[in-house]
């Protein structure tokens, strides 16, 4: 029996709870005031613990006993926040669920935190942060699409969509009513949070245009199901779980814990709607300080140049040409800290100390040449490995990494750091302090190429639960950091995307999208990225090269345009016609990247496909949007103008012939950037 109704309303968002006297407390609607729910009643907590699962035999993480079992205890509203308490009187844990409107746009970010004020301890092994109800079993729940993200190392971002009743299919469970087992999961496995699936979605309903977009913001593991409860279909969102994960989190009566948070952005506007809530929701989720305000375009001369072997003689002329063509950063990457080439030189990261031999007139003159030039120095650093040839490697105690039944972690050639110990916060500490006080180093770009499996059983009952705490206390550590250096900026980069969430980019600068050297690979990475990340963090490489033409040439920089541009390259050995077409690049980066910042995406032909040829993303700003569009076909191409826009204007490259209605593209490559009003 329903006895009250709790609702939390904003001018953007409403959301729809009920309390019953003889069950859990139910999420009953959500989305945009005034429009259809694509959210239906179902109890939204669930808890799972070491010796209870659930009732009835299934793999969901829906309807768990402890869940079925919770009862309301108390609500407190405030000017767009809720916080609600539940409680399971068998087990004694009390579950607070906390939800926060974000400001402006129809979203919000929940989490839960579960307590034990029951009589002994209690393990839990998953909670999941978000159980949401799509709708009764049938037609209603045929009309439902669902759209996720595939991703690997050099080819981010693979968005695939289907029915969701071609995922999950639907059952009669009426003869002997168990829940459903039939389900479709996402899940993350080791350190790399998007290394193989990425963590956000989105469900949209084909005939109300009703849509929800979520992502779990975690850097940790976690896993994402569509399926089947009862007659109803449910999408959960959970962070580590013990079958998945090796998760175990022991509460002793008094302890609580926190689960991973998940933002939810809904529209009335369908996928592409769902997703530009969803960029509304990333840009108040973000707090980076004025490190980034000028959003300014970055050198780096890693990716198809100098590829970990820096030295005097090798950077001096990319600094002169990187300057000529306007970079207002230049970021030395791998291989400065070290005399040894790149394969070797990955056992001996970690100490992040200049080494006599690599710079003819050391370290601090190649910086003084990139200050001299009017950029401000960047170096890459791996903050979270140590080779297993590396000093601190001896000097830091067995328990500042990562352990696995007693013996370190070993993931090629390196340990891994766990920030949860003081020592390894403090080895980084004293070297980013040192690299800016003594290098005047600007910009870091941090990188992660290892992925050392469930994580660390280091004082703590599992795996995933030490990964989890390893990278909270990482992420705690880089906005500490960023307090002590707030004019510094900071690059997220894991083997380029593989760690592209949002607990760590709601805190970060900018995102290596990619580690794709081929450019005509790179232009699905681009379009695709800012479904993923917020476009003005989009980092992009460019990949200028003496051998292509001027089409080529285009095409790789109009990957750039299509985000946040990222240079590279020897940009001196290229000819004047590709130097004229660099430099039009960078004006045109920006003139347009504070305007990208307000900027949200949509995909008028679709969401780019691996091996589509005609690719597009729109970038709009109220009546204005810049339309990146690629050809990598044999044929020439037609792109008709999106629906609403009326008129097209040419902004890259300057030799291609101005729009007259329709956008024409020659055989590929070829690829342009025009504003459309």
């Amino acid at each position: 029996m329903i006895v009250h109704e709790i609702s939390l309303q904003t001018a953007d968002l409403h959301l729809l709870l009920t309390v019953a006297s003889d069950g859990p407390v139910l999420l009953a609607a959500a989305g945009v005031p005034g429009a259809p729910s694509i959210v239906s009643p179902l109890p939204f907590v669930d808890v799972y613990t070491a010796t209870e699962r659930k009732t009835r035999m299934s793999r969901s993480y829906a309807a768990s006993s402890v869940g079925k079992r919770l009862r309301y205890v108390s609500h407190e509203l405030s000017p767009g926040s809720l916080r609600l308490v539940q409680h399971d009187p068998a087990t004694g844990l009390h579950v607070t669920s906390v939800f926060k409107a974000a400001l402006g746009v129809s979203a919000l970010r929940l989490h839960h935190v579960v307590e034990n004020r029951g009589t002994g301890r209690i393990d839990l092994v998953a909670v999941p942060t978000a159980v949401l109800g799509l709708g009764e079993i049938g037609p209603a729940v045929g009309a439902l699409d669902v759209t996720w993200g595939e991703s690997e190392w050099i080819a981010e971002g693979r968005w695939q969509q289907r029915a969701l009743s071609a995922l999950a299919p639907s059952v009669d469970l009426a003869p002997t009513q168990p829940e459903g087992r039939a389900h479709f999961a996402l899940t993350s496995h080791g350190s790399w949070s998007t290394g193989e699936v990425l963590p956000t979605g989105v469900v949209s309903d084909r005939e109300s245009g009703a849509a929800i977009a979520w992502q779990v913001e975690t850097s940790a593991a976690w896993h994402a199901e569509y399926g089947q409860v009862g007659s109803r279909a449910y999408l959960s969102l959970v962070g580590p779980a013990d079958v998945e994960h090796h998760f175990v989190q022991p509460l002793d009566v008094g302890d609580s814990w926190q689960t991973v948070p998940v933002g939810l952005a809904f529209s009335a506007d369908g996928r592409d709607g769902a997703f530009a809530a969803l960029t509304g929701y990333r840009r108040w989720s973000r707090s980076t300080g004025p490190a980034d305000a000028l959003l300014p375009v970055v050198y780096n001369d890693y990716m198809n140049t100098l590829m970990g072997d820096p030295t005097t003689e090798k950077l001096t002329p990319l600094i002169d040409a990187a300057a000529a063509a306007g970079a207002e950063y230049f970021c030395i990457d791998a291989g400065w800290h070290t005399e040894l080439g790149d394969t070797a030189a990955w056992s001996a990261i970690g100490d992040w100390v200049e080494v006599p031999g690599r710079f003819s007139d050391g370290l601090l003159g190649v910086v003084g040449q990139i200050r001299d030039r009017g950029m401000v120095p960047g170096l890459w650093l791996e903050p979270e490995s140590v080779g297993v040839r590396a000093r601190v490697a001896e000097t830091l105690p067995d328990e500042a990494f990562f352990m696995r039944f007693g013996e370190r972690v070993r993931d090629q050639d390196r340990f891994q750091l766990d920030f949860r110990h003081p020592a390894a916060r403090a080895h980084l500490d004293d070297r980013i302090d040192a690299l800016v006080a003594d290098y005047a180093i600007g910009y870091f770009k941090l990188d992660y190429n290892v992925n050392p499996g469930p994580g660390t059983d280091s004082a703590t009952a599992g795996a995933g639960a030490g990964l989890l705490d390893h990278t909270r206390a990482y992420r705690d550590w880089l906005v500490a950091v960023q307090a002590r250096h707030p004019h510094v900026l900071f690059e997220n980069c894991a083997a380029g995307a593989m760690r592209m969430d949002y607990s760590l980019l709601a805190i970060s600068h900018l995102q290596s999208t990619s580690d794709q050297p081929d450019y005509l690979r790179y232009a699905p990475i681009a379009a695709a990225a800012p479904a993923s990340i917020l476009p003005e963090q989009c980092a992009n490489w460019v990949y200028p090269a003496a051998g292509l033409d001027a089409e080529q040439t285009a095409f790789t920089l109009v990957n750039g345009l299509a985000g946040r541009l990222y240079l590279t390259g020897f940009l001196g050995d290229l000819s004047a016609t590709q130097a004229a077409l660099v430099a039009d690049a960078v004006r045109l980066s920006k003139k347009w990247r504070h305007w990208m910042a307000a900027s949200t995406p949509s995909w008028p032909l679709g969401l780019p496909g691996w091996h589509d040829d005609v690719l597009a993303i729109r970038l709009t700003v109220g009546g204005e949007s810049l339309f990146a569009v690629w050809n990598r076909g044999a044929d020439a191409a037609t792109v008709r103008l999106p629906e609403g826009e009326t008129t097209a204007e040419l902004l890259f490259p300057g030799f291609a012939e101005a729009p007259q209605g329709d956008l024409e593209l020659p055989p590929g490559p070829a690829a342009r950037l025009y504003l459309l009003r």
